[in-house]
C-alpha cells in the first residue's frame, strides 16, 4: 500500500469507527432485541428467540392462542403519517413565501432575517411546547383574543387534539423548511425572472414556470427534514396531544417504559427506521446530482 493510500485509510478510520460504535452497533443490538422474547418482569430473555414482536404489530393472541387482527397500532402509524404529512404541508405553505421574501431582500437584510428564523432553536423544545399550552388551552391567550374580537363566545377546545399537535409540530420544524428553500432561492438568478416577464409571463406564471422548478430541490429537502422528525416526534404529541393523539414516538417510549415490552418497542423502532430510510431513498433517487457533463 502506498503512502498516499495509507494516509487516506488513516483519515477514514476515525469516521468509520465513530459510525460503527455509535450508530451501527446500537442498531444491531436493537435488531437482536426485537427478535427476543420479553421477560416476565420486563427486559428480555436473552436465550429465547422469536419473531412474535413483529407479529404483534398486526395481530394479537386470543384466549385460545389464535391470532386475531388488531389494527390499533396501524391506526397509530396512520395517525402519525397523517399528522406528519399535514405538518409538512403547513410548513411548506408558510415556509415557501417566507423563504421567497427573504431571498428577494437586499443582501444586508438577509442575515437579519436568517437570524430571526433561527431564534426558536435557541430555546429548549419543552419551553416552546409549554408556551403553546398557555396559548391554546381553554382560557388561554388565543381564546381570550377570539372572545375579545367577538368571533365566538364558545371555548375553542383546541388543546389535546390533533390540531394542537399539528400546530406545535409546524412551529417546531418550520425553520427546517424555510432554510433549505431559502438556500435554493438565494442562488436564483434574478435575470431569469426578468426574462420571463419580458417574454410576457405574469407573476403567477413566473412563479410556476421559473421559481418553483428551480426551488424544487430545496422544497424536497425541506419536506424530508420536516416529515421525518415529525414522524418520530415525542415531546409535542405528549404535551399538546395529552395522550389522545399518540404518535409512533410515544408508542415506542411506552413499550420501553410502562409496558416493559422491549422486543415490541425495538420492532416498532425498526419499522419507523424503515419508513425513514424509504423516504430518504425516494429523495436521493429523485434529486440525486447528475453525473459530470450530464444533462
Amino acid at each position: 500500500m502506498s503512502a498516499a493510500s495509507r494516509k487516506r485509510v488513516l483519515q477514514i478510520v476515525p469516521a468509520v469507527a465513530i459510525i460503527g460504535v455509535f450508530m451501527l452497533a446500537p442498531l444491531c443490538l436493537m435488531a437482536y432485541v426485537s427478535l427476543l422474547e420479553k421477560g416476565i418482569n420486563g427486559g428480555v430473555v436473552w436465550d429465547q428467540h422469536t419473531a412474535e414482536a413483529y407479529v404483534n404489530f398486526i395481530f394479537e393472541r386470543d384466549l385460545d392462542d389464535s391470532l386475531v387482527l388488531n389494527t390499533d397500532y396501524l391506526q397509530i402509524f396512520a395517525r402519525s403519517f397523517g399528522l406528519s404529512l399535514l405538518t409538512a404541508v403547513l410548513a411548506l405553505a408558510i415556509g415557501f413565501p417566507t423563504a421567497l421574501y427573504m431571498a428577494m431582500q437586499p443582501e444586508h437584510r438577509r442575515n437579519l432575517l436568517i437570524f430571526l428564523v433561527t431564534i426558536p432553536f435557541w430555546t429548549n423544545l419543552l419551553v416552546r411546547n409549554y408556551a403553546w399550552i398557555l396559548l391554546l388551552r381553554n382560557g388561554g391567550l388565543i381564546e381570550n383574543l377570539v372572545h375579545w374580537l367577538g368571533l365566538s363566545d364558545q371555548p375553542l377546545g383546541v388543546m389535546y387534539t390533533p390540531l394542537a399537535v399539528s400546530i406545535g409540530l409546524t412551529y417546531t420544524y418550520l425553520p427546517f423548511m424555510v432554510l433549505p428553500i431559502y438556500a435554493s432561492l438565494e442562488k436564483l438568478d434574478a435575470r431569469l425572472i426578468e426574462a420571463a416577464f419580458d417574454l410576457g409571463a405574469d407573476r403567477r406564471r413566473a412563479l410556476l414556470r421559473v421559481i418553483l422548478p428551480l426551488a424544487a430541490p430545496g422544497i424536497a429537502a425541506g419536506c424530508v427534514l420536516v416529515f421525518v422528525p415529525a414522524l418520530g416526534a415525542y415531546v409535542t404529541p405528549e404535551l399538546l396531544g395529552g395522550g389522545k393523539s399518540m404518535m409512533i414516538g410515544n408508542l415506542i417510549q411506552s413499550q420501553f417504559g410502562a409496558a416493559r415490552n422491549w422486543p415490541f418497542g425495538a420492532a416498532l423502532a425498526f419499522a419507523l427506521l424503515a419508513i425513514v430510510l424509504l423516504a430518504m431513498m425516494v429523495y436521493l433517487l429523485r434529486f440525486r446530482r447528475a453525473p459530470a457533463g450530464g444533462h
